[in-house]
């Protein structure tokens, strides 16, 4: 056990100490969640060149977690985990969940069995609303206690302008604007019409932006950011030779109208987070909610020639930028400014949420949580932290701690790795079964065992023939849900001489 750096930019002395149990009035949460969004694509985080204001302001005058980690790297997994505070093979959604899930006869909720963070809520006298992107299953009506639902028919995005949504209880063709704004405008509308309620609201403001992915990535933008971008080179999107094991995503490798697409996309959630910290202020809010902004799962823009995440590789890859995530909690008055080194991850997002608005005794005691709560963190307290963080992706599990990180793959592609992140963080030497460290990743491994032998469902866990409730996204060949492999297209594309920035 390791205690954490906390690093104050104020004295602690000059914050109350948050909320707890016995507080009468419980604080607004907005949670806003982005989709495909690793940490190093913002300024707080060290970008130079995604413009960023509004969220770095947002750090500069709350709690930055500077090593907050996925635990998956697909969108619907994770969203599972932040709602439930429980790991894939726990809730059983291991991949993203199809179409017919989410729409349809068949469509049904994927977290119907479970305490989820909103229903919870609502149980202690929440209003909850969402604005944004759902993809957890049957995705026409609420669920969990929200009384405010605007969303998507689907999971993916193929336009950031001309994708379905569900409005008002009704399928619309075309989003009747651009997204990013469109949930960002439904979002202050659900503020407004709670401001003045007796009940503190809950809004899951969940962004489909930027979705640094899928084919919109082969155009140029056309936010308010198109233009700053357009000339732009962008350096800290690393122009490499692509990772052999890139499998997906080739044709957006070092092109650069993605590059600037991305950074676009970035820069224009930062707008939307910047109308909702402005509407809290303007209505007085700002004191009393607490705002968290975070993204599903991490992503890579070219380091160590990958694009993408996890799920892009063949075989699945579990590299920490694929996990980094930006974590930032914002309350004026209660949470004090300052960054945190603590390992954390969206397991802990749900008891620390409901042990900082004083509501412990509902954090669910069945399925097992494997996350613990860093609400003191948030109050500016230093706390004894684990130092241990796991990951999975159906075949592909991992475990890393300070120093080493252990990757283990059940399925034909292999193969094993094991790094020393003390001298290669960017987990570029892979000593696995190299002589010397035999006992180090003896040890890993066993860790690895045993934590999901304690704590995975035997119904969902993979690697001892459990099932998801999702398709799998990458099944062995004898498998029901083994799927062909896709042409590239990127091949032809280079050939007939895309644009391509060496």
């Amino acid at each position: 056990m390791k205690k954490p750096c906390l690093i104050l930019a104020l004295l602690f002395a000059l914050f109350p100490a948050g909320f707890s149990a016995g507080t009468k009035e419980k604080p607004n949460i907005i949670f806003i969640l982005t989709d495909n969004h690793g940490a190093w694509t913002l300024g707080c985080y060290g970008n130079p060149d995604i413009q960023t204001p509004n969220l770095d302001r947002m750090a500069d005058e709350g709690m930055q977690f500077m090593k907050s980690l996925s635990t998956n790297p697909v969108c619907s997994p994770t969203r599972a985990t932040y709602l439930t505070g429980l790991m894939p093979s726990q809730h059983g959604v291991h991949s993203f969940v199809p179409q017919h899930t989410m729409m349809g006869d068949e469509a049904y909720y994927m977290l119907e069995e479970f305490e989820t963070l909103p229903e919870i809520l609502h149980d202690e006298g929440y209003v909850c609303g969402l604005s944004g992107k759902w993809h957890l299953g049957a995705n026409m009506q609420p669920h969990d206690g929200f009384s405010y639902w605007a969303t998507m028919p689907r999971g993916g995005t193929s336009s950031l302008y001309n994708d379905p949504v569900i409005l008002d209880g009704k399928l619309i063709d075309k989003s009747p604007k651009y997204m990013t704004d469109l949930w960002t405008e439904r979002g202050i509308d659900f503020i407004e019409q709670n401001k003045d309620g007796d009940k503190p609201f809950f809004l899951f403001l969940s962004y489909n932006g930027p979705y640094c992915l899928s084919r919109l990535l082969l155009r140029p933008a056309k936010n308010r950011w198109a233009g700053y971008y357009a000339d732009k080179h962008l350096p800290s999107f690393p122009r490499d030779t692509a990772h052999p094991w890139q499998y997906s995503n080739l044709d957006y490798h070092n092109n650069i109208v993605s590059i600037r697409r991305v950074a676009a996309e970035v820069s224009g959630v930062d707008d939307g987070v910047g109308e909702i910290l402005a509407t809290l202020e303007r209505h007085g809010l700002d004191e009393n909610t607490v705002v968290v902004f975070t993204g599903d799962q991490g992503w890579m823009g070219g380091q160590n020639g990958f694009f993408g995440m996890g799920d892009h590789t063949k075989p699945m890859a579990a590299h920490d930028m694929m996990m980094h995530v930006p974590l930032i909690y914002h309350h004026p008055g209660s949470i004090p400014s300052g960054k945190s080194d603590a390992v954390v991850t969206n397991c802990d997002f749900l008891p620390s949420v409901l042990e900082y608005v004083g509501l412990e005794s509902r954090i669910p005691e069945k399925p097992k949580l494997t996350g613990k709560s860093y609400a003191p963190i948030l109050r500016g307290e230093e706390v004894e932290w684990p130092i241990d963080m796991y990951y999975e992706m159906e075949s592909c599990r991992s475990v890393r701690n300070e120093r080493w990180k252990y990757v283990e793959r059940r399925s034909p592609e292999g193969p094993g790795e094991l790094y020393d992140l003390e001298i290669d963080p960017m987990e570029r030497v892979n000593l696995f079964n190299q002589k010397g460290y035999e006992k180090i990743q003896k040890e890993m491994a066993e860790k690895l065992y045993a934590f999901f032998d304690k704590y995975a469902d035997p119904e969902y866990d993979i690697w001892n023939g459990g099932r998801s409730k999702a398709r799998r996204h990458h099944a062995p060949a004898d498998h029901p849900d083994y799927r062909e492999p896709k042409p590239r297209p990127w091949k032809a594309a280079v050939e007939k001489g895309k644009i391509y920035e060496k």
